[in-house]
């Protein structure tokens, strides 16, 4: 069938070139308009339900709003972990599905669910959708600066809620604009609760009051002079006048008493759980640009960007937009790094083929072929809505030199033939024959190139995301690579292989690698076994390294930017949280090499941040790689910036910025290593993770850990004596009210003033809750009007609790994050998953499980360890349809691990650990090498069909040696222009650059052990094994 196609493409010759042109220029068309990010997008799907409960210490968080929304949502179709948070005043759930399901089913599902448990929830309570956005959806971050001073932190805190948040919303691709840090003006109405006392009026009673004189309606429409007028009663507090003189009640003489009369009105910064700091120069307002689900984080940013100077002219003089981050650049600088890996691997291919070939117009099937191969993969990425990233670029990148095996075998193949024709033998037979005689083959070794990366399809979660767009693109590169090879690439050389052609006897390089190869190969046949055996040894050899190797998930992507992310001790208070991080954003940016610092403690306005007042998220932007001190890298900065930032109390911790945000949405852990301790109790969960963190800080590798103090934080508790409240005639809420109220204040109603919206809240004076002994003198009002202590009918003490109470699947977890350092992940984890084991007793009921990048690595192993071998039997069933024979098939299997030998060497000698990404480059490896030994097999078995009339030895191996060395020239080729294609990538410095080459170094290893095979040891058995079989038959 294959010699079919191909005589019918040289037939049809015109009608080839013209598909060939419109492939050409839809895929040219088709690049321009291609989405482009810096990475996949490698968070899970996943739903987030955000419940805010003002005033609310955890503990009740959890009891009455995270842990009925967890059991319920445990329950949600496809749902795989329902992650809950329970902070002060918010609860989060995070429910995460299953690979594949779609984010829109998936919050549908989620809503469905919530409606079934609202009724549990407690009054006024209402739980509300994230928006639909991922992990990696944080793309921009800018911060509001006043240069001039002008304006306080309320004021450009208005700005951005009111002005910036909204029309940045309405930019496509936008799914929030969270804000950070700021202050939200707040109408303070201070009650004094002797006043009310003298007047006899309840804090109640003043809440109503100001509901009652803040609303507004109308009352239908009436008509006048023919003319319709509809009636508006006005009522809004727009000011502080207005709610001075709100009434309240009379006293004793008809006198209106006002709200002014019994409480002080004024303005003042709403309670706060985050802060944004820049540059250690003070507080700043910030907005985070969250990009909706699936959209092109490039063109988000420009139209973004472009907003953004638009409503700079609308901004108060002095009020200055600041760019604080900026993915855009990380994605131009991938995308930057491939396209000059691209360029120069087709040089570098070309050049191969021209110095081989020593035909320019040889060289002129590659040059347009692996163009074309390129935009057809393109073609087939758009169709299937994969955006250009380092993955999918990276596919393409190294499937280049593979891609080129085809016309390269073909070239050499027409070459010759042409050589042994006479001109009068017509031109167009000659190419047909050619390409005929080669086709075949060449199709099922492409083929099975491509389907070697069939394991990579089933890598599952965060590994999968990040692999499978490599394994698509080069399975759509292989297909249009197996697709020219029949169809183009035989019409192209008809046309451009012509005339006079330099012959291999005359031919340089091919006399330099016949003199080589030819003593080799005679001398080889004449002691087979022995050479059988040597190869033999040399595999188990080349095998050896991988037991030297250690093992890691993924090397660290350089995304350019860097994250300082610390953990401090629980019960930090606000004031004290502002300070440290000025004090740390100040002493980062003393280092040359940082451009900008941009701060953040406590979470931003967004369910997609469930950070605590306890974690610091520090974005560091540096200036450009050429303005650095000389020597100066990565690991040598975040070693200075570790032992420039030292504070008490303070465990540093230095990550890249996208991967930290994905794996804490995935796991929760921002660390390579995590620990989770479940259980019930949070002192018993804090005791085990206390004596864990002592255990690992022994541990060989162990750079930082730190076990979360899930019941370090300080509780003021109120325990109210049920007795001596119901002497009083008081109930438990009555109390209950009266504090929430007085002590933590209550926003009853908000103003509007035009298009902003503020809240007004009701509190008692400071001085009146600032102590223990404050607290317990605290008026209560009785219903009979007696005025008592707070004291009298409750105790109040300072007791330790949960500063924040994490969940997992409905069961309370304590976690331990753990930073390594100068040792790959593999190790360390099982030697300190040892030394915990046998140093650590967990009580009944509890259990610690191990997670972050070393959860992923150990799923994607298991994986792998089944997949693996499917493949290599399907490659095994293909191998046996293109040659018939299970001699022929188990010869090429047979030594596959004598081509990865090569690449396992050559990983040891680089200091790679084992990863996903080299697993990836050895699956890619393995393709390669049985495409070459499919080529040289399948001319070793024509070099035979003569033999069985004349059985000598002699003249089986003077076939065999004549077969080989012609495939000397193309097999050279194809291993040449593969390792070109590859070298751009293991040399490229740049973002992307340590997950590619880590996937290039196993090929490059390998292909030079793969040649060794394919053109000594497979000749050998092979003379071997027909040498016993023509005994046999004669």
């Amino acid at each position: 069938m294959i010699e079919q196609i191909i005589k019918w493409s040289i037939n049809n010759r015109f009608l080839v070139i013209l598909v060939t042109v419109i492939v050409m220029i839809s895929g040219m068309y088709i690049v321009k308009q291609t989405p482009v990010d810096a990475i996949p997008d490698l968070s899970d799907v996943q739903v987030i339900i955000k419940t805010p409960f003002p005033g609310q210490a955890p503990q009740v968080v959890e009891d009455q709003i995270t842990y009925p929304l967890s059991t319920a949502m445990l329950s949600v179709p496809y749902a795989v972990t329902v992650r809950g948070y329970s902070f002060f005043g918010d609860s989060y759930v995070y429910v995460i599905f299953e690979e594949g399901t779609d984010l829109y089913w998936a919050r549908s599902r989620v809503l469905e669910y919530l409606s079934q448990v609202t009724s549990r929830l407690p009054p006024g309570v209402k739980p509300e959708l994230g928006p639909d956005a991922t992990g990696v959806g944080w793309v921009y971050e800018y911060a509001l600066v006043d240069r001039k001073g002008n304006h306080d932190l309320s004021q450009l805190r208005s700005l951005q809620d009111w002005f910036l948040k909204y029309e940045l919303q309405t930019v496509p691709g936008v799914a929030e604009v969270a804000t950070i840090g700021g202050m939200v003006k707040q109408y303070q109405v201070v009650v004094d609760p002797d006043q009310l006392r003298a007047y006899g009026i309840p804090i109640s009673r003043i809440s109503n009051a100001i509901k009652k004189a803040n609303q507004e309606v109308g009352a239908s429409v009436i008509e006048m002079a023919e003319a319709e007028y509809m009636v508006r009663v006005t009522g809004y507090i727009t000011g502080l006048e207005q709610l001075r003189n709100i009434p309240i009640g009379v006293n004793v003489r008809g006198t209106p008493i006002l709200l002014n009369d019994v409480a002080q009105v004024r303005i003042g910064p709403q309670l706060r759980r985050g802060i944004a700091e820049l540059n250690g120069e003070g507080e700043v307002v910030g907005g985070v640009i969250v990009m909706r689900w699936g959209g092109n984080a490039k063109k988000v940013i420009d139209l973004v960007k472009e907003k953004l100077n638009e409503l700079q002219q609308g901004l108060p003089d002095g009020v200055e937009i600041v760019e604080t981050y900026d993915r855009s650049g990380l994605i131009e600088r991938a995308i930057k790094t491939l396209k000059d890996a691209l360029q120069q691997e087709l040089f570098l291919v070309v050049l191969v083929c021209i110095i081989f070939l020593l035909h320019f117009r040889s060289a002129l099937v590659v040059i347009v072929s692996l163009p074309l191969g390129i935009l057809m993969a393109f073609i087939i990425m758009n169709a299937q809505g994969i955006n250009a990233n380092i993955m999918s670029l990276g596919g393409i990148a190294i499937a280049i030199g593979v891609m080129v095996d085809a016309a390269i075998v073909m070239i050499d193949n027409v070459h010759k033939h042409i050589e042994r024709n006479d001109d009068n033998t017509d031109h167009w037979e000659v190419i047909v024959t050619a390409t005929t005689e080669v086709g075949p083959p060449l199709f099922f070794s492409l083929l099975i190139t491509g389907l070697s990366v069939l394991p990579i399809f089933t890598l599952q979660a965060q590994e999968g995301r990040m692999f499978s767009p490599l394994a698509f693109t080069w399975v759509y590169a292989m297909i249009s690579a197996t697709i020219l090879a029949v169809t183009v690439v035989p019409v192209l050389l008809g046309y451009f292989v012509k005339g006079r052609v330099i012959s291999s006897e005359k031919n340089p390089i091919t006399r330099l690698l016949n003199v080589i190869y030819k003593p080799v190969i005679g001398s080889v046949l004449r002691y087979p076994i022995s050479t059988v055996f040597v190869a033999l040894i040399i595999m188990a050899v080349g095998l050896w390294p991988f037991t030297q190797l250690g093992s890691e998930f993924m090397p660290d992507l350089d995304e350019g930017d860097l994250m300082y992310m610390p953990t401090t001790l629980p019960a930090i208070s606000i004031g004290k949280a502002q300070q440290i991080l000025q004090q740390t954003d100040k002493l980062i940016r003393s280092v040359p090499e940082v451009d900008t610092v941009f701060g953040k403690i406590g979470r931003a306005e967004s369910a997609t941040d469930p950070a605590p007042l306890t974690m610091i998220e520090t974005l560091i932007r540096f200036k450009p790689r050429n303005g650095w001190r000389e020597g100066m890298t990565l690991e040598k900065l975040k070693a200075e910036l570790n032992a420039l930032v030292k504070l008490p109390g303070i465990t540093n911790a230095w990550v890249m910025p996208i991967k930290t945000r994905i794996d804490m949405l995935a796991t929760g852990i921002k660390t390579p290593v995590g620990i989770k301790i479940a259980g019930t109790d949070l002192k018993v969960i804090e005791s085990i993770g206390r004596q864990i963190e002592k255990v690992l800080k022994d541990v060989s590798g162990t750079a930082s850990v730190y076990a979360e103090r899930v019941a370090g934080g300080r509780y003021l508790t109120i325990d109210i004596n049920r007795i001596n409240a119901a002497r009083l005639g008081l109930n438990i809420s009555d109390i209950q009210n009266i504090v929430r109220t007085a002590v933590g204040g209550m926003n009853v109603s908000e103003t509007v003033e035009g298009l902003e919206r503020y809240p007004i809240n009701i509190r008692y004076p400071h001085e009146l809750r600032d102590s223990l002994e404050q607290l317990r003198l605290l008026p209560i009002v009785a219903p009979l009007g007696a005025r008592i202590p707070l004291g009298d009918v409750a105790s109040i003490n300072v007791t330790d609790g949960p500063p924040m109470i994490k969940s997992e699947n409905a069961r309370i977890n304590g976690w331990i994050f753990v930073d390594t350092k100068d040792r790959d992940l593999g190790s360390y984890v099982n030697d300190a998953r040892e030394r915990v084991a046998n140093s650590v007793d967990l009580p009944a009921g509890y259990s610690i499980s191990w997670s972050g990048q070393y959860e992923y690595m150990l799923r994607a192993i298991e994986r792998l360890a089944i997949v693996v071998p499917i493949t290599l039997i399907i490659i095994f069933m293909l191998l046996y349809m293109n040659f018939r024979k299970l001699g022929d098939v188990f010869l090429i299997m047979g030594f596959l691990p004598f081509a990865l030998g090569g690449g396992a060497w050559f990983l040891y000698i680089l200091n790679y650990n084992l990863s996903v990404a080299v697993g990836v480059g050895f699956i890619a490896l393995t393709g390669i090498a049985v495409e070459s030994g499919v080529v040289m097999l399948e001319f070793l078995n024509k070099s035979i069909e003569s033999v069985k009339e004349e059985i000598s030895r002699e003249k089986l191996i003077s076939n065999i040696t004549d077969a080989a060395t012609q495939r000397v020239r193309p097999i050279m080729m194809t291993t040449c222009s593969t390792i070109a294609g590859l070298l751009p990538i293991m040399f490229i410095n740049g973002s992307g650059s340590e997950i590619m080459t880590r996937i290039a170094a196993p090929m490059i290893g390998g292909m030079i052990s793969a040649t060794a095979l394919t053109l000594v040891v497979i000749p050998v058995v092979y003379f071997v094994w027909k040498q016993h079989g023509l005994k046999e038959e004669y």
